[in-house]
Protein backbone atom coordinates (compact mmCIF):
# COMPACT_ATOMS: atom_id res chain seq x y z
CA UNK A 1 0.00 0.00 0.00
CA UNK A 2 1.15 3.68 -0.97
CA UNK A 3 0.01 6.51 0.71
CA UNK A 4 -2.61 8.65 -0.98
CA UNK A 5 -1.76 12.47 -0.48
CA UNK A 6 -1.81 15.53 -2.58
CA UNK A 7 1.23 17.96 -3.25
CA UNK A 8 0.41 21.45 -2.85
CA UNK A 9 4.33 22.77 -3.16
CA UNK A 10 7.82 21.33 -4.22
CA UNK A 11 9.13 18.96 -1.58
CA UNK A 12 12.37 20.74 -0.57
CA UNK A 13 15.56 18.78 0.54
CA UNK A 14 15.66 18.78 4.49
CA UNK A 15 16.37 15.32 6.12
CA UNK A 16 13.33 14.68 8.68
CA UNK A 17 11.03 17.07 6.95
CA UNK A 18 11.82 15.38 3.21
CA UNK A 19 10.52 12.10 4.72
CA UNK A 20 7.45 13.61 6.29
CA UNK A 21 5.92 15.04 3.26
CA UNK A 22 7.22 11.86 1.42
CA UNK A 23 5.40 9.77 4.09
CA UNK A 24 3.14 11.16 6.39
CA UNK A 25 2.47 8.01 8.07
CA UNK A 26 5.99 8.11 9.07
CA UNK A 27 4.55 9.23 13.16
CA UNK A 28 2.10 6.87 13.34
CA UNK A 29 4.54 4.11 12.67
CA UNK A 30 6.98 5.45 14.85
CA UNK A 31 4.31 5.73 17.73
CA UNK A 32 3.04 1.87 16.77
CA UNK A 33 6.16 0.46 17.04
CA UNK A 34 6.80 2.46 20.37
CA UNK A 35 3.19 1.07 21.49
CA UNK A 36 4.27 -2.40 20.44
CA UNK A 37 7.24 -2.45 22.47
CA UNK A 38 5.55 -0.69 26.02
CA UNK A 39 3.35 -3.31 25.36
CA UNK A 40 5.86 -6.43 25.39
CA UNK A 41 7.33 -5.02 28.34
CA UNK A 42 4.35 -4.61 30.44
CA UNK A 43 3.01 -7.84 29.41
CA UNK A 44 6.10 -10.24 27.39
CA UNK A 45 3.02 -12.53 25.96
CA UNK A 46 1.63 -9.66 23.88
CA UNK A 47 3.85 -10.14 21.41
CA UNK A 48 3.37 -13.31 20.57
CA UNK A 49 2.34 -14.20 16.63
CA UNK A 50 -1.39 -15.83 18.46
CA UNK A 51 -1.52 -12.36 21.14
CA UNK A 52 -0.93 -10.26 17.40
CA UNK A 53 -2.98 -12.37 15.41
CA UNK A 54 -5.73 -11.08 17.80
CA UNK A 55 -5.10 -7.91 17.79
CA UNK A 56 -5.68 -7.56 14.37
CA UNK A 57 -8.51 -9.70 14.26
CA UNK A 58 -10.34 -7.80 16.95
CA UNK A 59 -9.45 -4.11 15.32
CA UNK A 60 -9.42 -5.34 11.67
CA UNK A 61 -13.25 -3.74 11.92
CA UNK A 62 -11.96 -0.16 13.25
CA UNK A 63 -9.22 -0.48 10.53
CA UNK A 64 -12.09 -0.28 7.85
CA UNK A 65 -14.00 2.35 9.53
CA UNK A 66 -10.80 4.33 9.75
CA UNK A 67 -10.21 3.66 5.61
CA UNK A 68 -13.82 4.71 4.96
CA UNK A 69 -13.55 7.77 7.23
CA UNK A 70 -10.15 8.76 5.17
CA UNK A 71 -12.04 9.13 1.83
CA UNK A 72 -14.50 11.37 2.60
CA UNK A 73 -11.71 13.60 4.55
CA UNK A 74 -9.75 13.77 1.16
CA UNK A 75 -12.63 15.70 0.21
CA UNK A 76 -12.92 18.28 3.31
CA UNK A 77 -15.81 16.41 4.45
CA UNK A 78 -16.67 13.76 7.58
CA UNK A 79 -19.18 11.03 8.12
CA UNK A 80 -20.28 11.18 11.93
CA UNK A 81 -22.91 8.01 10.97
CA UNK A 82 -20.01 5.29 10.01
CA UNK A 83 -20.44 3.36 12.89
CA UNK A 84 -24.14 3.52 12.61
CA UNK A 85 -24.02 2.30 9.03
CA UNK A 86 -21.70 -0.35 10.76
CA UNK A 87 -24.21 -1.41 12.93
CA UNK A 88 -27.13 -1.42 10.23
CA UNK A 89 -24.99 -3.77 8.16
CA UNK A 90 -23.84 -5.61 11.14
CA UNK A 91 -27.49 -6.78 12.34
CA UNK A 92 -29.32 -7.06 8.56
CA UNK A 93 -26.82 -9.91 7.69
CA UNK A 94 -27.24 -11.36 11.03
CA UNK A 95 -31.00 -11.37 10.92
CA UNK A 96 -30.89 -12.20 6.72
CA UNK A 97 -27.86 -15.77 7.35
CA UNK A 98 -30.53 -16.94 10.03
CA UNK A 99 -33.57 -16.69 8.14
CA UNK A 100 -31.87 -17.92 4.93
CA UNK A 101 -31.02 -21.10 6.81
CA UNK A 102 -26.98 -20.00 7.98
CA UNK A 103 -25.21 -22.09 4.75
CA UNK A 104 -22.82 -20.67 2.37
CA UNK A 105 -25.17 -19.51 -0.32
CA UNK A 106 -26.95 -17.39 2.88
CA UNK A 107 -23.43 -15.72 4.11
CA UNK A 108 -22.66 -14.82 0.40
CA UNK A 109 -26.24 -13.29 -0.18
CA UNK A 110 -26.26 -11.41 3.09
CA UNK A 111 -22.78 -9.95 2.46
CA UNK A 112 -23.71 -9.08 -1.09
CA UNK A 113 -26.70 -7.15 0.57
CA UNK A 114 -24.71 -5.76 3.06
CA UNK A 115 -22.65 -4.14 0.69
CA UNK A 116 -25.49 -3.06 -1.25
CA UNK A 117 -26.65 -1.47 1.88
CA UNK A 118 -23.38 0.67 2.97
CA UNK A 119 -23.56 1.94 -0.58
CA UNK A 120 -26.68 3.04 -0.32
CA UNK A 121 -26.17 4.84 3.21
CA UNK A 122 -23.26 6.76 1.90
CA UNK A 123 -25.01 7.57 -1.33
CA UNK A 124 -28.14 8.86 0.88
CA UNK A 125 -25.14 10.88 2.79
CA UNK A 126 -23.44 12.06 -0.16
CA UNK A 127 -26.83 13.30 -1.56
CA UNK A 128 -27.90 15.46 1.53
CA UNK A 129 -24.42 16.88 1.70
CA UNK A 130 -22.99 17.42 -1.26
CA UNK A 131 -26.23 17.95 -3.44
CA UNK A 132 -28.74 19.72 -0.90
CA UNK A 133 -25.42 21.43 0.84
CA UNK A 134 -26.05 20.78 4.07
CA UNK A 135 -23.35 20.98 6.74
CA UNK A 136 -21.20 17.77 6.78
CA UNK A 137 -21.25 17.26 10.32
CA UNK A 138 -24.51 18.36 11.07
CA UNK A 139 -26.12 16.26 8.05
CA UNK A 140 -24.26 13.03 8.84
CA UNK A 141 -25.12 13.14 12.59
CA UNK A 142 -28.68 13.45 11.43
CA UNK A 143 -28.42 10.25 9.23
CA UNK A 144 -26.56 8.38 11.64
CA UNK A 145 -29.46 9.00 14.07
CA UNK A 146 -31.62 7.51 11.44
CA UNK A 147 -29.47 4.82 10.76
CA UNK A 148 -29.46 3.63 14.44
CA UNK A 149 -33.38 3.94 14.73
CA UNK A 150 -33.46 1.28 11.29
CA UNK A 151 -30.47 -1.30 13.08
CA UNK A 152 -32.81 -0.72 16.52
CA UNK A 153 -35.74 -1.54 14.26
CA UNK A 154 -34.09 -4.77 12.82
CA UNK A 155 -32.97 -5.83 16.02
CA UNK A 156 -34.34 -4.40 18.88
CA UNK A 157 -31.94 -6.35 21.41
CA UNK A 158 -28.13 -7.18 21.21
CA UNK A 159 -27.18 -10.96 20.93
CA UNK A 160 -28.59 -12.38 17.96
CA UNK A 161 -25.73 -14.92 17.33
CA UNK A 162 -24.36 -14.89 13.71
CA UNK A 163 -24.11 -18.25 11.90
CA UNK A 164 -21.32 -20.22 13.03
CA UNK A 165 -19.89 -20.83 9.31
CA UNK A 166 -19.40 -16.94 9.11
CA UNK A 167 -17.53 -16.54 12.65
CA UNK A 168 -15.90 -19.80 12.33
CA UNK A 169 -14.28 -18.72 9.39
CA UNK A 170 -13.46 -15.25 9.89
CA UNK A 171 -11.81 -16.65 12.94
CA UNK A 172 -9.91 -19.74 11.43
CA UNK A 173 -6.87 -20.27 9.36
CA UNK A 174 -7.14 -21.19 5.26
CA UNK A 175 -4.17 -22.97 4.28
CA UNK A 176 -2.44 -22.59 7.81
CA UNK A 177 -2.65 -18.88 7.65
CA UNK A 178 -4.98 -16.99 10.10
CA UNK A 179 -7.89 -16.56 7.71
CA UNK A 180 -7.49 -12.67 8.88
CA UNK A 181 -4.46 -12.32 6.87
CA UNK A 182 -6.38 -13.03 4.03
CA UNK A 183 -9.10 -9.75 4.60
CA UNK A 184 -5.30 -8.01 5.24
CA UNK A 185 -4.68 -8.91 1.69
CA UNK A 186 -7.51 -8.34 0.30
CA UNK A 187 -7.66 -4.80 1.86
CA UNK A 188 -4.27 -3.95 0.23
CA UNK A 189 -5.12 -5.08 -3.22
CA UNK A 190 -8.17 -3.48 -2.93
CA UNK A 191 -6.92 0.44 -1.30
CA UNK A 192 -3.53 -0.29 -4.75
CA UNK A 193 -6.84 -0.41 -7.07
CA UNK A 194 -8.37 2.43 -5.62
CA UNK A 195 -4.76 4.58 -5.04
CA UNK A 196 -4.19 4.40 -9.10
CA UNK A 197 -8.39 5.59 -9.92
CA UNK A 198 -8.93 9.39 -11.06
CA UNK A 199 -11.34 9.26 -8.02
CA UNK A 200 -8.82 9.42 -5.45
CA UNK A 201 -6.60 11.80 -6.97
CA UNK A 202 -10.55 14.21 -7.66
CA UNK A 203 -11.12 13.78 -4.33
CA UNK A 204 -8.44 14.98 -2.84
CA UNK A 205 -8.45 17.73 -5.09
CA UNK A 206 -12.06 19.03 -4.01
CA UNK A 207 -10.75 19.15 -0.38
CA UNK A 208 -7.32 20.90 -1.11
CA UNK A 209 -9.49 23.66 -2.72
CA UNK A 210 -13.19 22.73 -4.29
CA UNK A 211 -13.35 26.19 -5.55
CA UNK A 212 -10.67 25.58 -8.05
CA UNK A 213 -11.72 22.15 -8.56
CA UNK A 214 -15.47 23.42 -9.55
CA UNK A 215 -13.37 26.69 -12.04
CA UNK A 216 -11.46 23.32 -13.54
CA UNK A 217 -14.10 21.49 -14.65
CA UNK A 218 -14.16 18.60 -11.74
CA UNK A 219 -18.07 17.57 -11.03
CA UNK A 220 -17.12 18.29 -7.59
CA UNK A 221 -21.00 17.16 -6.44
CA UNK A 222 -21.00 13.68 -8.45
CA UNK A 223 -17.04 13.52 -6.69
CA UNK A 224 -18.13 13.65 -2.89
CA UNK A 225 -21.03 11.83 -3.45
CA UNK A 226 -18.83 8.94 -4.33
CA UNK A 227 -16.32 9.92 -1.75
CA UNK A 228 -19.41 9.03 0.59
CA UNK A 229 -20.22 5.92 -1.43
CA UNK A 230 -16.54 4.70 -0.94
CA UNK A 231 -17.31 5.22 3.03
CA UNK A 232 -20.64 3.11 2.94
CA UNK A 233 -18.52 0.48 1.32
CA UNK A 234 -15.75 0.28 3.83
CA UNK A 235 -18.57 0.17 6.48
CA UNK A 236 -19.93 -2.24 5.10
CA UNK A 237 -16.62 -4.18 5.11
CA UNK A 238 -15.90 -3.00 8.72
CA UNK A 239 -19.48 -4.60 9.77
CA UNK A 240 -18.89 -8.28 8.15
CA UNK A 241 -15.01 -7.87 10.43
CA UNK A 242 -17.01 -7.17 13.55
CA UNK A 243 -19.24 -9.29 12.83
CA UNK A 244 -16.75 -11.98 12.30
CA UNK A 245 -14.90 -10.71 15.31
CA UNK A 246 -18.17 -10.62 18.11
CA UNK A 247 -20.00 -13.73 15.90
CA UNK A 248 -23.27 -11.30 17.16
CA UNK A 249 -25.70 -8.45 16.02
CA UNK A 250 -25.77 -5.28 17.72
CA UNK A 251 -27.86 -2.41 16.63
CA UNK A 252 -25.33 -0.14 19.02
CA UNK A 253 -22.00 -1.57 18.43
CA UNK A 254 -20.75 0.82 16.12
CA UNK A 255 -22.12 3.98 18.02
CA UNK A 256 -18.50 4.29 19.92
CA UNK A 257 -16.09 3.88 16.79
CA UNK A 258 -17.58 6.93 14.53
CA UNK A 259 -15.37 8.84 16.76
CA UNK A 260 -12.08 6.19 17.16
CA UNK A 261 -12.17 5.84 12.88
CA UNK A 262 -11.96 10.18 12.94
CA UNK A 263 -9.34 9.87 15.72
CA UNK A 264 -7.37 6.92 13.72
CA UNK A 265 -7.64 9.49 10.62
CA UNK A 266 -5.97 12.40 12.45
CA UNK A 267 -3.05 9.88 14.06
CA UNK A 268 -2.04 8.82 10.61
CA UNK A 269 -1.20 11.95 9.36
CA UNK A 270 -4.61 13.00 7.57
CA UNK A 271 -5.39 16.70 7.77
CA UNK A 272 -9.29 16.99 8.54
CA UNK A 273 -9.28 19.88 6.29
CA UNK A 274 -9.27 17.80 3.23
CA UNK A 275 -6.66 17.63 0.07
CA UNK A 276 -3.86 16.04 2.47
CA UNK A 277 -4.78 11.79 3.63
CA UNK A 278 -3.15 9.21 3.91
CA UNK A 279 -4.85 5.85 3.95
CA UNK A 280 -1.60 3.81 5.34
CA UNK A 281 -1.70 6.04 8.36
CA UNK A 282 -5.22 5.75 9.16
CA UNK A 283 -4.29 2.12 9.23
CA UNK A 284 -1.47 2.80 11.70
CA UNK A 285 -3.77 5.18 13.50
CA UNK A 286 -6.53 2.48 14.19
CA UNK A 287 -4.09 0.19 15.30
CA UNK A 288 -2.50 2.84 17.66
CA UNK A 289 -5.91 3.03 19.57
CA UNK A 290 -5.88 -0.37 19.83
CA UNK A 291 -2.57 -0.69 21.14
CA UNK A 292 -3.37 2.09 23.61
CA UNK A 293 -6.48 0.05 24.54
CA UNK A 294 -4.55 -3.49 25.24
CA UNK A 295 -1.09 -1.40 27.20
CA UNK A 296 -3.94 0.16 29.62
CA UNK A 297 -5.16 -3.53 30.42
CA UNK A 298 -1.81 -4.97 30.71
CA UNK A 299 -0.56 -2.01 33.16
CA UNK A 300 -3.18 -3.39 35.31
CA UNK A 301 -5.33 0.31 35.57
CA UNK A 302 -8.02 0.03 37.77
CA UNK A 303 -11.47 -0.30 35.75
CA UNK A 304 -13.25 2.65 36.96
CA UNK A 305 -9.96 4.79 35.46
CA UNK A 306 -9.53 2.68 32.27
CA UNK A 307 -11.40 4.72 30.08
CA UNK A 308 -9.68 8.09 31.58
CA UNK A 309 -6.08 6.98 31.37
CA UNK A 310 -7.17 5.74 27.77
CA UNK A 311 -8.63 9.10 26.94
CA UNK A 312 -5.37 10.73 28.21
CA UNK A 313 -2.88 8.33 26.10
CA UNK A 314 -4.90 8.76 22.52
CA UNK A 315 -5.24 12.90 23.21
CA UNK A 316 -1.80 12.62 24.02
CA UNK A 317 -0.11 10.24 21.05
CA UNK A 318 -2.86 12.75 18.82
CA UNK A 319 -0.86 15.94 19.74
CA UNK A 320 2.20 13.83 18.84
CA UNK A 321 1.36 13.36 15.47
CA UNK A 322 -0.33 16.38 14.77
CA UNK A 323 2.18 18.04 15.78
CA UNK A 324 4.48 15.80 12.95
CA UNK A 325 1.95 16.88 10.66
CA UNK A 326 1.85 20.42 10.96
CA UNK A 327 6.11 20.08 10.74
CA UNK A 328 5.29 18.01 7.72
CA UNK A 329 3.22 20.37 5.67
CA UNK A 330 4.78 23.48 7.12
Amino acid sequence: MTPTTIETRPIRPGGLKLWLERYPFLPALIIVVALLALNGAFSPNSLSYRSLTGLLSTYMALIMLAIAQTYVVSAGDIDLSAGATLSLVNVVIVVLMEKWGGGASAVIGAMLAGILLGLACGVINGIVVAALRLQAIVATFATSIFFTGLALYVMPVAGTPAPALFWRSYGGRLLGLPFVFYVLAVLALLLFVLSRTRLVTQLLAVGDDQQAAYQTGLPVVLVRIKGYALCGLFSALAAFCLTGDTASGDPLVGSKMTLYSVAAVVLGGSALAGGWTTVVGSLLGALTIGLVNSLVFFMGTPSEWQNFVQGLAILLVLMAGVLAGRRARA
